[in-house]
């Protein structure tokens, strides 16, 4: 199959990059080599100058290594840099996992509660506000006015900015993957939504500036999506 060959170098280069990383991750070259860069330009139809940019990203992101005299091979999956947005979006366009579901949460569990805490100390007026926010915006959705999906994420992320530490702030790449597929999940169940009274808990927390309370209301948030995860892992 061919990509569309119109446009700029650079959506040639991530349309390129996209495609590939995508066959890479669900597994489309693990009976068969990868390609060389001139088999990779025409199958795509793109230039050699875009297939090698796409696969010089590819190999950044681990997902490809070169060897001298061995050519361009793909990478097992415990090289591949899973901080990586694009790297996340295609392991989670493979086949729905519980498993996989269950670590980002596990994830979630370790950062999010205490990026909590630290913005109950350390946020300034403007990171509650985006906090507060993020809150609004989840009750506009429960009336039907804004995006459910869009407005939850926003209100977890303005938590980790707000922590005023920039190594939780960067997880937001991550948390923000992590919260698309598990709200997914929970939307499958009839009936189920953001629960508003857990997170107007974390809001509040963070507005008396009482660090343990606000961990706690997050690590409660966590773990409802965790028992919602048991619970399908049981009936699977």
């Amino acid at each position: 199959m061919k990509t569309e060959t119109t446009g700029s170098g650079r959506n040639l280069t991530y349309g390129l990059l996209d495609s590939v990383g995508k066959a890479i991750v669900v597994g489309a070259y693990e009976a068969n080599p990868f390609p060389t860069e001139a088999d990779l330009a025409k199958q795509y139809a793109v230039s050699r100058s875009v297939t090698r940019e796409a696969v010089k990203m590819l190999t950044a992101k681990g997902l490809l290594a070169a060897r001298p005299r061995k050519g361009t091979s793909v990478q097992p999956q415990r090289s591949w840099n899973l901080f990586d947005p694009d790297v996340l979006r295609w392991t989670l366009e493979r086949k729905f996992s519980l498993d996989l579901l269950r670590q980002f949460t596990e994830l979630r569990a370790a950062i999010e509660p205490m990026a909590a805490a630290l913005a109950a100390q350390a946020a300034d007026t403007q990171g509650i506000a985006e906090i507060a926010a993020g809150y609004q915006r989840m009750v506009e959705a429960e009336a039907g006015n804004d995006d459910p999906l869009e407005a939850d994420i926003a209100f977890h992320i303005a938590v980790l900015e707000a922590s005023a530490n920039p190594f939780y702030a960067q997880f937001r790449d991550v948390v923000s993957t992590a919260l698309r597929t598990s709200i997914r999940f929970t939307n499958r169940f009839k009936g189920r939504t953001a629960n508003l009274p857990k997170h107007r808990a974390v809001l509040t927390a963070i507005e008396a500036r009482d660090p343990q309370a606000a961990k706690a209301a997050m690590s409660e948030l966590i773990e409802d999506v965790t028992a919602l995860i048991a619970d399908a892992e049981r009936q699977a």
